[in-house]
């Protein structure tokens, strides 16, 4: 499946499953209703910073944007995500590529794999609406550095950091060279776990 057809298609459902115009939306995200639309339709490449503020005011995590729940209620979801199946989406504004490892069975745990270019940073703003969200990054190859409010640290290849989403994040690769790291997290929701 196209992936901005899949962000499209899961940003409408969520959306929808909290009855919120794309007004209401736009309102709390703080991201233009035009825009929206356009995303909804697959019409748009959204940014990693939009996305973002999106999953934001929808209560979940980004990764749940790239969830694909369609098959969802026809069969019981597989346990396995085949490497071919896996979406595989391209930030258009910093090239950093993200791959959903999970499979579509439910788990309260989601792992992404992320492939970070040279010299690049994203900024991660917004913090989530009614979720608690942690996560786990483990440098696999390459150097980042990630800002976790006013706290900074420097990963390298096989060092992890634990974190949870309620503070500004920054991700930046200060090297010459790509980075890569695998993404775990997990998300809770009113008490209770969330995918």
């Amino acid at each position: 499946m196209d992936i901005n057809l899949l962000i499209a298609r899961r940003v409408r459902e969520l959306r929808d499953a909290q009855r919120l115009s794309l007004d209401a939306l736009a309102g709390r995200s703080g991201v233009g209703r035009s825009t929206i639309s356009l995303i909804e339709r697959g019409e748009s490449s959204p940014t990693a910073a939009v996305l973002d503020k999106l999953a934001s005011a929808l209560g979940v995590a980004l990764a749940a944007l790239f969830e694909d729940k369609a098959a969802e209620g026809e069969a019981e979801p597989s346990p396995v995500a085949r490497v071919a199946e896996q979406p595989v989406w391209t930030d258009p504004g910093s090239g950093y590529m993200r791959r959903s490892l999970s499979p579509a069975a439910p788990s309260p745990l989601q792992l992404v794999d992320v492939v970070f270019p040279a010299g690049q940073r994203v900024a991660y703003d917004s913090m989530p609406h009614n979720a608690d969200i942690h996560q786990q990054v483990w440098m696999i190859d390459g150097a980042m550095e990630i800002g976790v409010g006013e706290q900074q640290w420097r990963l390298e290849a096989g060092d992890t950091l634990a974190m949870r989403l309620d503070r500004h994040i920054v991700y930046h690769n200060p090297t010459g060279k790509p980075a890569r790291y695998l993404v775990a997290l997990t998300t809770q929701s009113n008490g209770r776990r969330a995918t």
